[in-house]
């Protein structure tokens, strides 16, 4: 995909990330097979904009997010994040470089009461990440602890500064998760699906905090989610991953408008429509999406296809290309 696709100049720009887990077979035995997890992704976010990152269970969505915070370190590939002006490839970083990048980028887990520390109260949590960074003392924590709870929703902050996760509801604990994230004020959050824990009756009021954090705090997002509706809300660009690799990427509605691999046109006809009297097709796939243990080097795609043909086994799996203005596909058929 070629660096000038984005008119604005990129937050964060990947480029060829992979990331490989061996499988071992004993104790003194070198690996020879790997899970590609994450394979050759490439894209880029403009700054203050959002990329929606959907898929299947197993795609290596969660995957992805991590490396870009790096909780977990990538096999290959260049990870860039414009820090104070100026572009840092910060896949490799250690030691205080690694410790100046987390000022920079956080990240929001998916469950809200597997991610919060049950032994810490709402002030630890949030106020955790100053202390690390060496921000302020005491009182000047508990007052930004107390700023930011009230602007995610957590009001009056004083009654929950001190509570355990426990005495909170999920959509509370999500709000502490939100804060934790954005007390340092970071410009790129990672969230991987914070709202599919919560119920329904909840999620919207965190999407449009999360909206509202974005505008006035000019955060530049990845979200991650399985749910179309959800990336049709949250962001302006979608990539569709599937098994490690990017298929498909553009504007959010350009894609869900006109998508054009077989593998997003099948993820929308799953998308639940609200009336009983509509009959559709079942998804034109077969299968489900298979393990990522030393993949073949032809279309990822290529057994469940139903546009399959031999220039999909015979090739590697297919570069993305503009198919349109700003559409990109990785697909010989398309």
């Amino acid at each position: 995909m070629p660096a000038d696709m984005m008119v604005k100049e990129p937050l964060v720009k990947v480029e060829g990330l992979s990331k490989l887990y061996p499988l071992t077979t004993g104790i003194f035995r070198e690996a020879r097979s790997f899970i590609h997890a994450v394979d050759g992704v490439n894209f880029s976010i403009p700054d203050g904009e959002s990329l929606g990152l959907v898929g299947e269970s197993g795609s290596g969505k969660t995957t992805t997010g991590k490396l870009l915070v790096r909780l977990v370190d990538p096999t290959a590939g260049q990870i860039q994040v414009r820090i104070n002006g100026s572009g840092t490839d910060i896949a490799h970083l250690k030691g205080r470089g690694l410790k100046t990048f987390r000022r920079h980028v956080q990240m929001i887990f998916q469950d809200p009461y597997e991610s919060l520390n049950p032994r810490r109260t709402v002030f630890d949590t949030v106020s955790e990440p100053l202390a690390v960074q060496g921000i302020g003392d005491v009182v000047e924590r508990e007052r930004q602890v107390a700023e930011l709870l009230a602007l995610v929703g957590i009001t009056p902050p004083d009654t929950f500064m001190f509570r355990y996760p426990h005495e909170l509801s999920g959509g509370q604990r999500q709000r502490v998760a939100i804060a934790r994230a954005l007390i340092v004020l970071p410009s790129f959050i990672v969230a991987d699906e914070p709202t599919s824990m919560l119920d329904v009756s909840i999620r919207t009021g965190i999407m449009n905090l999360m909206q509202d954090l974005a505008e006035k705090m000019g955060v530049t997002y990845l979200y991650i989610t399985h749910d179309l509706a959800v990336a049709r809300y949250m962001t302006n660009r979608l990539a569709v991953m599937y098994l490690g690799k990017i298929v498909e990427m553009g504007g959010t509605e350009e894609i869900l408008q006109h998508p054009l691999h077989p593998y997003t046109r099948a993820l929308l006809s799953a998308v639940p429509v609200p009336d009983p009297t509509l009959k559709r097709e079942p998804p034109d796939i077969k299968g489900s999406i298979a393990k990522a243990i030393d993949p073949m080097p032809r279309c990822r795609f290529y057994d469940r296809c139903p546009m399959a043909a031999k220039v999909c086994e015979d090739n590697d799996h297919p570069p993305l290309e503009e198919k349109g203005p700003g559409h990109w596909v990785a697909c010989y058929r398309v």
